[in-house]
């Protein structure tokens, strides 16, 4: 047998709603107490134009990045089969730190995540990684040195 609310805890339930409705209609009140009639009740609104620009503000533009805050290796990886390689050249004056990340088709295969290896400006690198089976998902992270 489901239990039903009474009549009493739904009355009160119904007069607090009620009650929530009629609070912002007694603090809208004038300070006389006497409800606003006519034209005073919906008060007109006027807009200064003037204020309004003509058109839209042009967007900032960010400054040009300084050469050294450019940084990471371009990085293209290669799946043939089972076997991933990345092939990494640094084209900035910063080392960077890469690891190839291999992710397995298969819930047996164990995913990989490669050693750190130091590109240097204008360096390149290899890096090879493999799955048992297939390949589902690889990628490069890069790092500050």
């Amino acid at each position: 047998m489901r239990a039903r609310p009474s009549r009493a805890v739904s009355l009160l339930v119904t007069s607090a709603v009620l009650t929530g409705f009629l609070i912002p209609g007694v603090l809208a009140r004038p300070e006389d107490g006497d409800p606003a009639t006519g034209s005073e009740a919906a008060a007109p609104v006027a807009a200064d134009f003037a204020e309004i620009p003509a058109e839209p503000p042009a967007p900032v533009r960010p400054l040009p990045t300084p050469a050294e805050d450019l940084f990471g290796a371009d990085c293209d990886t290669v799946i043939e089969g089972s076997l991933v390689t990345a092939y990494c050249h640094n084209s900035y004056p910063q080392t960077d730190l890469v690891r190839l990340h291999v992710e397995c088709d298969r819930w047996w295969d164990l995913d990989g995540d490669g050693n750190a290896v130091a590109v240097g400006p204008a360096g390149r690198a290899e890096l090879v990684g493999r799955c048992w089976k297939e390949v589902r998902s690889t990628w490069v992270s890069h790092r500050r040195a």
